[in-house]
């Protein structure tokens, strides 16, 4: 069960590499625009974040701050899914996204990955 969970945590950091990597692509190379590869890195480290929100049959018992942990890291993940979702609706409209929304997109990407790795 331990291996399981080791992948899905692995696939997890896929999915934020791939939100991440595909923003820094965008700022510092190309237009400052939002991209489809942004959305499904989103939704690769969202799906297997709560499938790691799972009890995987572990012999200790969350205690509050793995719940609180949980709610704020979707809260920011659904934050970053309205900026996505938001700025590639401008874009469809032929505007471009706003510099405050984008630079917000990746700190926020930043922040979930640090809360991940420095919050036990």
């Amino acid at each position: 069960m331990q291996t399981l969970r080791e992948i899905v945590v692995f696939i997890h950091l896929i999915g934020f590499a791939t939100l991440f990597g595909a923003w820094l692509a965008q700022a510092f190379g190309g237009k400052r625009q939002f991209t489809q590869l942004m959305n499904i890195g989103l939704a690769i480290a969202g799906v297997a974040g709560l499938a790691l929100a799972a009890p995987w049959g572990i012999d200790w018992t969350p205690g509050m701050s793995f719940y609180i942990k949980i709610t704020v890291k979707l809260v920011v993940l659904i934050i970053i899914g309205a900026l996505l979702g938001i700025g590639m609706g401008r874009q469809k409209r032929g505007e471009t996204v706003p510099g405050g929304m984008f630079w917000t997109v990746g700190i926020l990407a930043l922040l979930n990955a640090g809360l991940g790795f420095f919050w036990h």
